[in-house]
């Protein structure tokens, strides 16, 4: 059974997944890297440029906290490209001391969703001063970007040249702005489409050329047809 809300840092969801039959599971790219309590392991899942497939016993557990496009940086303290497309243990990029003391506040913890939380909170305090609402630039590329702004348009919003920018992406989200752009463009059109909405119409309200575009869109980045995804016939 899967389960999210709502986090309390700004642009984050709190996730829980229980029973987990087994075999493979498809996660989708968005941008975003999280903090895991698989089973009872801590795991950093990085940012992934295309569709990942997870391979889970069956009745593993999973808490999860999904950092806002852009924070994960802030939180584990390395760059967004270098764990692009891996998980990784926490004790990889945290200290052991700081793995240990997680690991046992959230072991037997009745939510350890809100102790990940809590601990994110804490690194990003740290790490930026003055808590989880900094970081104004990275949040605005993604903002931007996710409502159909051409590279260009944000670079120059943000005053940054097109080559500061693909630096700036690289490193706070593990890709250039063109491929964030593709991800998020793809998440908003599978959200459009979450219903019975005519996949033409998806298409060009989420700013593709046509439906065909879509398709391919989604097949590059998800690995399977948009139908599939969606369950529909096609």
């Amino acid at each position: 059974m899967y389960r999210e809300r709502r986090s309390r840092l700004d642009g984050a969801v709190v996730w829980s997944r229980t029973d987990a039959p087994g075999g493979e599971s498809r996660v989708l790219p968005d941008g975003c890297m999280d903090l895991l309590l698989w089973n009872e392991t801590l795991v950093v899942a990085g940012p992934d440029s295309r569709a990942h497939l997870s391979r889970e016993q069956a009745g593993d557990r999973f808490t999860g906290l999904r950092l806002a496009p852009g924070v994960g940086p802030l939180v584990f303290g390395v760059r967004a490209y270098e764990l692009r497309d891996q998980r990784v243990p926490l004790s990889a990029v945290w200290p052991e001391r700081a793995v240990r003391l997680l690991a046992e506040r959230v072991a037997g913890a009745p939510q350890p969703g809100r102790v990940l939380e809590s601990a994110a909170a804490e690194r990003l305090t740290e790490r930026r001063g003055d808590g989880p609402r900094a970081g104004s630039v990275t949040g605005t590329v993604a903002d931007l970007l996710g409502r159909g702004w051409g590279v260009a348009e944000v670079a120059r919003r943000v005053g940054l040249g097109e080559r500061q920018l693909h630096r700036r992406c690289l490193d706070a989200f593990g890709y250039g702005p063109k491929h964030l752009a593709r991800v998020l463009r793809m998440r908003r059109a599978l959200r459009l489409a979450d219903g019975d909405t005519p996949l033409a119409e998806v298409a060009i309200t989420a700013g593709y050329a046509d439906q065909a575009h879509l398709s391919r869109e989604v097949r590059a980045l998800a690995g399977v047809a948009v139908t599939q995804l969606l369950g529909r016939r096609p």
